[in-house]
């Protein structure tokens, strides 16, 4: 008697043994099927995860820095704590002169609760002032049209740049409302884009609730002078926002005569520190998701072990009478062995297609027109696990397997 690893026959043979007891073996099976199913599931839905959350930087240069000024906090050379101060045209002058790391230094602006109007339709808002170098920064989605140019700051034109809310709600059932007018407090621009935004962060306000004008006419139409709301950066690649930190803080300081050491005069977003967070954070995530996962996977296997044994222990005075009738060892462990091998992969494969099913539907309600986050494994990852639990399997089937091989014909034909 030859139990062969390809005979048909041993396989039904196989499927008759765990279907004596199809209780124990359906809660074996499913203890695989889930530690499977978590494993993978973890593991796609950590990748998934961080997807989803770069969302909120989608479009955004990630080697790039926003500077805002804040109170002082430190009395210094004649000037009393708690003073405000402002970052103006010079200082961004200067710093492209100190600073040639740097790719981008450039100003937006900002004014709320602004009236944008169309005929009888009107909507309250935020209007931005910015350059072309805009771009740079953040990529805003362009519906239609075009963003602000280099001509629209020299000659300041009355020109502007829509965000597509106020455009559903001031042109309704418009398709296209380039070349129309739009009356920003009562003033006309000509519409020359609409525009939405692609990320969460909110520099002032957000792109799609807003009208953009250039750089040059918001100052002279709002009355900022020379003044600016904040200055964007974006360094040189191999260049870390972080190092020119101190130099930058250290250049605004002496010039607006703020003590060195204030911490709160002055803030640098560093977008990139936020970038390395994510990704920090987000191995964290992917080694707690393994670790719990191969845990579930771990008890399923023990599982299968306990079977084993449970399997061997019945069966004594059967291995004995195949012992008896000439079964070799190597016969006997091909046998148990088979029988951990198939229920594994039955159930793992089982796991992995509820994940892939799973993920997938989560994939599916979390896609938009933005990006569509990786809910799903990797194939490589979906193999190792398949393979880890194979392998697991078989090896904790193997100390049954060896005490089924030591049976003595003899022995077990006397075994009640």
């Amino acid at each position: 008697m030859r139990a062969r690893l390809f005979d048909i026959e041993n396989w039904k043979e196989i499927g008759a043994t765990l279907a004596r007891n199809k209780t124990r073996t359906f809660l074996t099976g499913f203890g695989i099927f889930w530690g499977t199913a978590m494993l993978a599931i973890l593991l796609g839905g950590a990748r998934g995860a961080k997807d989803l959350l770069m969302r909120n930087f989608s479009g955004f240069a990630t080697n790039s820095g926003i500077i805002f000024t804040g109170r002082t906090s430190i009395p210094y050379k004649g000037h009393q704590k708690g003073r405000y101060w402002t970052l103006d045209i010079t200082d961004m002058e200067r710093m492209k002169e100190a600073f040639p790391v740097l790719e981008t230094v450039t100003e937006q602006y900002s004014s709320y609760g602004v009236s944008f109007r169309n005929g009888k339709h009107s909507y309250s808002g935020a209007v931005m002032g910015a350059s072309p170098e805009f771009t740079d920064v953040m990529v805003p989605k362009i519906y239609s049209g075009r963003f602000v140019n280099q001509a629209d700051i020299a000659t300041e034109r009355k020109v502007a740049v829509v965000g597509q809310k106020i455009v559903n709600e001031i042109f309704p059932g418009d398709p296209s409302p380039l070349g129309k007018d739009i009356l920003v407090n009562g003033v006309t621009y000509n519409i020359v884009g609409v525009a939405g935004q692609t990320n969460e962060i909110n520099m002032g306000a957000r792109v799609d609730e807003s009208v953009i004008l250039p750089s040059s006419t918001f100052r002279r139409a709002f009355h900022r002078g020379n003044n600016v709301d904040l200055i964007m950066i974006v360094a040189k690649d191999g260049v870390s926002i972080a190092d020119i930190i101190p130099e930058i803080k250290r250049l605004l300081f002496v010039r607006h005569t703020i003590a060195p050491d204030d911490l709160s005069a002055c803030d640098i977003f560093d977008v990139s520190e936020r970038f390395e967070m994510v990704d920090n954070l987000f191995i964290g995530v992917s080694l707690l998701a393994f670790f719990i996962g191969f845990s579930t996977l771990l008890a399923g296997i023990i599982g299968i072990g306990n079977i084993m044994w449970v399997i061997v222990k019945e069966r004594t005075q059967e291995i004995g009478i195949r012992r008896a009738l000439g079964a070799k060892p190597s016969d006997i462990i091909v046998q148990i062995l088979s029988e951990g091998i198939m229920l594994t992969t039955i159930a793992g494969i089982a796991g992995i297609s509820f994940a892939t099913i799973a993920l997938g539907t989560v994939q599916y309600l979390t896609a938009n027109e933005i990006s569509t986050p990786r809910f799903q494994m990797q194939s490589v990852q979906a193999m190792t696990i398949m393979a880890t639990f194979i392998i697991l399997g078989t090896f904790a089937g193997l100390i049954p397997a060896r005490k089924a091989m030591n049976i003595k014909p003899v022995e077990a034909l006397n075994d009640k």
